[in-house]
């Protein structure tokens, strides 16, 4: 029974193909065409697209999907060189933080797509039969309808068909996730230092960091409160930094553009620096002459501390979990949202996103294929299987409820809806460096006598990679 129907099928599929019949539209590729689309991701398993990539199959068969994983290391300088040679994947994982430096590299996303897929067809007897097909593919009104903020900001960029031509807004990538920047705890150190829950604010942190913190008569940090404060030995310092800045009400970038790491909205009273406030609030739990001081650059790495017991809290991402409960099984370790500068006024709430999007190399044979596979992918239907497998947070708005009640998840989804990000330039590890030497800055006193020169500088750095 299966050889006749398969038979049945073939026969139809030839007759189609050869008389026209069927063919909605032009095809990327002749659909007896078998297509190899490599797709190149960084952090994943396998097995967290496996059956993604399956179900994709079943409706595509002529479609070969193959993931390959490459070390975070060597990521860049491998997928540069690669589609320097000609020998680059069909669809690339780009940091969110990296899109403005990638769009020489990226095919924007077209009105539409010409593929072949399963199809079935007939009213008395029912066929699968194989079609090409043109399909359109995602308008800006339903980007900004299906993805959380963050995304719209970071994935729409201005294309230029030719040097005369006006730009065109389009889409350039698509997120499958997104992370966000939340307290991680140890629950054993906050019961002993009568915290009954974690802090919700960040001047219930500071009260938290002094409760936590025990140093000895010479000065040395026996424990710390939080691994903060510093640049170099603090997981993403950067990420941190800018969130306690775009808390405080600093718009990082004005309206024309330019970076200033403290411009404040129309209406903010005169006199007040709320970029050096940030930095300051930052900076003094590295000061050893605040009350607040927990933390020095002799120390460990912020996560090597809370792993090993000598800190009691922690600010980092969902990824950080596994990791933290591989290397410390035994901890009774908890994650709470990331501290606000007032849980009462809801609007004011701000949170820092994390992501990797899906994207296509203009080179790619398969462009039209490439695109398919990523709407596919990061399709509300189809997406809920790798979110599972890959234990992410979401980047959709209509998934955001089904984990709010995720042990591990729930958290970071909570805050997708707050969660904003700021940097569209081409050197991400530019701009990083700025905010680290910021810190380095304040620590140090180099611009004591007008700690706004401080941000004037980082901000001219940034800006030499910030695209307006």
């Amino acid at each position: 029974m299966r050889i006749h129907r398969f038979l049945s099928s073939a026969l139809l599929f030839v007759t189609l193909m050869t008389t026209g019949a069927g063919c909605l539209g032009g095809s990327a590729a002749p659909t007896s065409t078998k297509i190899t689309l490599n797709v190149w991701g960084v952090f994943d398993d396998t097995d967290a697209w496996k059956t993604l990539i399956e179900t994709y199959r079943t409706v595509h068969p002529n479609v070969t999907v193959q993931y390959t994983k490459l070390r975070f290391e060597d990521y860049q300088d491998e997928l540069i060189r690669a589609i320097a040679e000609g020998k680059g994947p069909d669809v690339m994982a780009v940091h969110n933080t990296w899109l403005g430096g990638f769009t020489n590299l990226l095919a924007p996303m077209p009105d539409a797509v010409n593929v072949t897929r399963l199809e079935t067809q007939g009213t008395l007897r029912k066929e699968s039969v194989l079609v090409s097909t043109s399909q359109a593919t995602m308008s800006m009104k339903a980007l900004k309808q299906n993805f959380v903020p963050a995304v719209i900001d970071d994935v729409v960029m201005p294309y230029l068909a030719n040097e005369k031509a006006d730009p065109v807004d389009k889409i350039y990538a698509l997120p499958m996730a997104m992370d966000t920047l939340a307290l991680f705890y140890n629950q054993d150190l906050l019961n002993a230092a009568g915290i009954p829950q974690p802090p919700a604010t960040w001047k219930d942190f500071q009260e938290a960091v002094k409760s936590l913190t025990k140093i000895d008569t010479m000065g040395k940090v026996l424990q710390s409160g939080v691994g903060l404060g510093t640049s170099e030995n603090v997981e993403r310092a950067s990420d941190i930094l800018s969130v306690l800045m775009m808390q405080n009400g600093v718009e990082m970038v004005d309206e024309r553009g330019r970076v200033t790491l403290n411009d404040v909205p129309d209406g903010t009273p005169r006199g007040q620096e709320p970029g050096v406030d940030a930095v300051r609030f930052y900076t003094d739990f590295a000061n050893p002459t605040k009350e607040v001081y927990t933390w020095n650059a002799t120390m460990p790495s912020s996560l090597d501390a809370f792993v090993n017991g000598q800190a009691g809290m922690f600010l980092g991402y969902s990824y950080h979990l596994p990791i933290i409960r591989t290397l410390a099984p035994k901890l009774n370790v908890a994650v709470a949202a990331l501290p606000q500068i007032s849980t009462a006024d809801q609007t004011r709430q701000v949170n820092y996103g994390n992501y990797w999007a899906e994207g296509v190399s203009k080179d790619s044979k398969y462009q039209d294929y490439a695109w398919d596979f990523v709407l596919f992918a990061t399709n509300e239907a189809n997406v809920g299987t790798y979110l599972a497998d890959a234990k992410k947070p979401t980047a959709l708005r209509s998934l955001i409820a089904s984990q709010l009640n995720d042990e591990d998840l729930g958290v970071f989804a909570s805050q997708l809806l707050t969660a904003r990000t700021w940097y569209r330039g081409t050197d991400v590890n530019a701009q990083e460096h700025a905010m680290n030497t910021l810190i380095d800055d304040f620590l140090g006193n180099t611009y004591s006598d007008d700690p706004q020169k401080a941000l004037d500088t980082a901000a001219r750095v940034i800006a030499q990679t910030y695209l307006k």
